[in-house]
């Protein structure tokens, strides 16, 4: 896994993030790890690399929450109402529970 930038941001910012008029998107949560992440455009060079098993991730927002939960809420002021978040949780993927080793090692969570 190639991932190009990650960012640490405010559990209620994520949140806010998965908010869009169209309706909420969920995070991915993996072994303590809440994020959400963007993949690379299919470019030939892509395409060939996660043919052979590398996945590039252009961007990974990510928050720290220790215990699992299928559904996170928002009380947030500019929307007047609990926003309620679904949470997936990815623990049974070797990639996002290799990735969230990488991130804890990387951000020194």
């Amino acid at each position: 896994m190639v991932v190009h930038e990650f960012i640490a941001v405010d559990m209620d910012d994520l949140l806010r993030s998965r908010i869009t008029p169209a309706g909420n998107y969920p995070l991915y949560w993996c072994d303590g790890i809440l994020f959400t992440f963007n993949s690379m455009p299919w470019t030939r060079d892509i395409v060939r690399d996660y043919l052979s098993g590398k996945v590039h991730w252009s961007e990974v927002q990510f928050a720290k929450l220790d215990k699992y939960s299928p559904v996170l809420i928002l009380n947030d002021e500019n929307y007047k109402a609990e926003m309620k978040i679904k949470i997936i949780d990815t623990t049974k993927s070797s990639l996002h529970k290799d990735f969230a080793k990488w991130l804890k090692g990387q951000a020194k969570l």
